[in-house]
């Protein structure tokens, strides 16, 4: 079932639902009215008889009768029965029926002095009438053919009435639904064409307020999430091949040349020297290579627990300096945190060393005296770690595209590297909900500072 379909049957449901539960309403409330109506009308009557009996004595039986039989023409099989205390019966507005009468009932009467029930398909009334000591019940009867055929027609009207509301509502719920889904409909259509050729193509974000608006926004800032997504793959190879290209065809020149002519001891140490030199930059690449694609492909799914960032960029210091002993860094605390869970963030400890690590080599690498100057800082919400070198720097220009992959500001071409450590770094960072920020100037030098929510 479709969606426009379900949504006109729920919307007829319920509004079948209202029509039924109001139209049992109107026809309790008018048949409880037209009952109690009635009953006042037999009481009435049972009253006037009693008291044309027994206190006007001008009228006889003979004329009671006739003043019953013209007053109640709108009723059908209609009687006054008035009883004495010994149940005989000593008046009878009808002559040419046999009366029965129930002397349980009339004890009933006697006891609660008025009731309302049925005789047959009759509505009946019975009265305790007393004056002058005597005590008389009187019982009027009669079936309600006005009132009876009144509701008749009000059940018929409202039936046709519930009929009627109910084509009318499906008619509408089923349209309605078509209007209110008709966005739908157009953002599938639109939806159908976008293909990975294609993925700059966006949705009609209508009037961005109401809840299909919200829905276009949202799918296409997923759109933009993975069109990046694909341009990163894209440029990922292409950056990756010619980076691969440029070890491998050094090597094959290398090769050719030792193929070309004989070469002595010194020029065959020559070339093994060149040709270790490319392989050890080959490796190199494709270790960076390969802990970028593993990074991409198992960044979402890394274990987070709450670390010290402090010990973290020790523990990365350390690892450097064993490494690189010609390098020198300096760590400090621009203010000494207040508790202890100022430098406490929730990450993951293989991740942030690696950040830290890559930062501190930058910097130690690009500046002369290969020092890196390290700022500890903490506030309410983030604890920051400014990382800072007197190095090349970085123009305006180049600083937009240092987190892209494989991208190197031409100022650092002769310096060893790929381009791939920042741009890892920055989506560790972002994974960590927190900041990647550089401030730099040429020729003077640049500040990385990472800034992470501390627990």
């Amino acid at each position: 079932m479709t969606i426009r379909n379900r949504i006109a049957l729920q919307f007829s449901l319920i509004v079948a639902s209202i029509l039924v539960a109001f139209s049992v309403l109107i026809y309790f409330v008018s048949a409880t009215y037209r009952r109690e109506e009635f009953y006042e009308r037999l009481k009435n009557k049972g009253r006037t008889t009693v008291r044309f009996l027994v206190e006007v004595k001008e009228v006889d039986q003979e004329l009671l009768k006739i003043i019953d039989r013209n007053t109640l023409t709108a009723l059908i099989d209609e009687k006054v029965l008035i009883f004495d205390a010994h149940n005989r019966l000593i008046y009878s507005s009808v002559d040419d029926q046999v009366i029965h009468y129930n002397a349980r009932l009339l004890e009933e009467v006697r006891q609660q002095k008025e009731i309302e029930t049925f005789s047959g398909g009759n509505e009946l009334v019975g009265i305790l009438y007393q004056q002058n000591g005597r005590d008389l019940v009187v019982l009027s009867s009669a079936y309600d053919q006005f009132g009876k055929s009144k509701l008749d027609n009000l059940r018929l009207t409202l039936g046709w009435g519930l009929l009627g509301g109910l084509s009318i509502t499906i008619g509408l719920g089923v349209f309605f639904a078509g209007q209110s889904l008709r966005p739908i409909n157009r953002i599938n259509e639109q939806v159908s064409a976008i293909t990975a050729r294609n993925l700059q193509q966006r949705l009609d974000e209508g009037n961005r307020r109401d809840e299909l608006g919200q829905l276009a926004i949202n799918f296409n800032d997923v759109l933009h999430r993975l069109e990046q997504a694909f341009e990163q793959q894209r440029n990922f190879v292409s950056h990756a091949s010619h980076e691969l290209r440029t070890p491998l065809a050094a090597l094959k020149s290398e090769i050719q040349l030792g193929l070309r002519r004989p070469l002595t001891v010194p020029e065959h140490e020559k070339v093994l020297v060149n040709l270790l030199s490319d392989t050890d930059r080959l490796i190199s690449l494709t270790n960076s290579l390969l802990f970028l694609a593993r990074t991409l492909e198992s960044i979402q799914s890394v274990p987070f627990q709450p670390i010290r960032t402090d010990d973290i960029l020790f523990l990365a210091k350390d690892e450097l300096l064993s490494a690189k002993p010609a390098y020198t860094i300096q760590i400090d605390y621009e203010n000494i945190p207040n508790e202890e869970t100022e430098t406490l963030v929730n990450g993951n400890e293989g991740l942030l060393k690696q950040v830290m690590l890559n930062l501190l080599d930058n910097a130690c690498k690009y500046s002369p005296d290969h020092t890196a100057q390290v700022r500890i800082s903490t506030d309410d919400q983030y604890c920051r770690i400014a990382v800072h070198d007197r190095g090349i720097g970085i123009s305006d220009a180049d600083r937009q595209h240092i987190f892209e992959s494989f991208y190197r500001a031409p100022n650092a071409m002769v310096y060893d590297g790929f381009g791939i450590g920042l741009s890892i770094c920055y989506r560790i960072i972002e994974l960590h909900q927190g900041t990647f920020t550089v401030d730099s100037q040429l020729h003077v030098g640049s500040t990385f500072t990472v800034s992470l929510p501390h627990v």
